[in-house]
């Protein structure tokens, strides 16, 4: 909100705009796979926002991945927007109007999926969910991803924060981190064993002492997890969204347990990659 209360529309750079895009493309094949096969398939947003952005790349608005998803043909059987700013979900509701396919959530997103809306779409309800995890950054509980990943049913794409995790807890100096950091950092990764990932021992001539990893080391780190933690079956590489001045601000993940939903991510994820972003 500004200062007079009204809701001020976030401002996307160009990397949010290609994420935007991927997810919509994708969205339209998974829609059209389970619409043939007769299964009732629904669409997550976790952090779903107003519904609309500001491009800094032109200056105009752009849709965001709600209303996108509302777009999408053949469309979901429902739609689950959450975002814990009330602005941004009345916002979001002004743009949605009456349907009564779309419910709308002022919550924290962690256990709402955790106790209502992940068991909606068990596997003997044979319903299916495409579940987008995009944090504005630390913000999401490990639990609801293993869950995801336990449950057979749900397929993800989840922003990576690699530069909240740069900028507050992997430093070069690990011991200055604050605890509150560590523990957003605990509750992304599900445990401790981040630090493993994001630092390695080497010794010196006065002994033993931590150096930090690259982003790459992390996010491959993370994608194993995914695999053998989470027992997602099919991770392909993520791709780097990168800011203008080709910095890292965080990895698009994509997990499942399909082999030909990975196929069809890896090949659009391959598009974008070879364009640099």
């Amino acid at each position: 909100m500004d200062r007079h209360g009204r809701l001020r529309i976030d401002e996307v750079g160009n990397w949010s705009e290609i994420k935007l895009e991927i997810i919509k493309k994708y969205a339209s094949a998974y829609s059209t796979i389970l619409s043939k096969q007769k299964l009732q398939h629904v669409y997550i947003d976790a952090f779903a926002g107003a519904g609309v952005h500001v491009s800094k790349t032109t200056g105009k608005t752009i849709t965001g991945s709600p209303l996108n998803a509302l777009e999408v043909n053949p469309p979901f059987r429902e739609y689950h927007f959450i975002d814990l700013d009330r602005a941004k979900v009345e916002a979001l509701r002004n743009a949605v109007g009456t349907r009564g396919d779309v419910f709308l959530y002022d919550e924290d997103c962690n256990p709402l999926l955790l106790d209502r809306i992940l068991p909606s779409v068990a596997y003997e309800r044979y319903r299916r969910a495409l579940c987008i995890l995009d944090p504005y950054a630390l913000h999401l509980d490990w639990a609801v991803i293993e869950k995801a990943g336990a449950m057979g049913t749900v397929e993800i794409f989840l922003n990576f924060p690699v530069y909240d995790m740069n900028r507050n807890v992997f430093w070069h100096n690990p011991q200055g981190v604050s605890p509150d950091d560590i523990e957003r950092m605990n509750r992304f990764w599900g445990d401790e064993s981040w630090r493993q990932a994001a630092y390695r021992v080497d010794e010196d001539m006065f002994g033993e002492i931590e150096k930090k990893t690259d982003n790459e080391t992390v996010a491959e780190a993370f994608r194993q997890r995914l695999r053998k933690v989470a027992k997602f079956e099919h991770v392909p590489p993520p791709v780097p969204m990168r800011n203008s001045r080709n910095a890292i601000v965080y990895y698009l993940f994509f997990a499942a347990h399909k082999p030909v939903a990975a196929k069809i991510v890896a090949e659009i994820f391959d598009k974008y990659r070879s364009r640099g972003f």
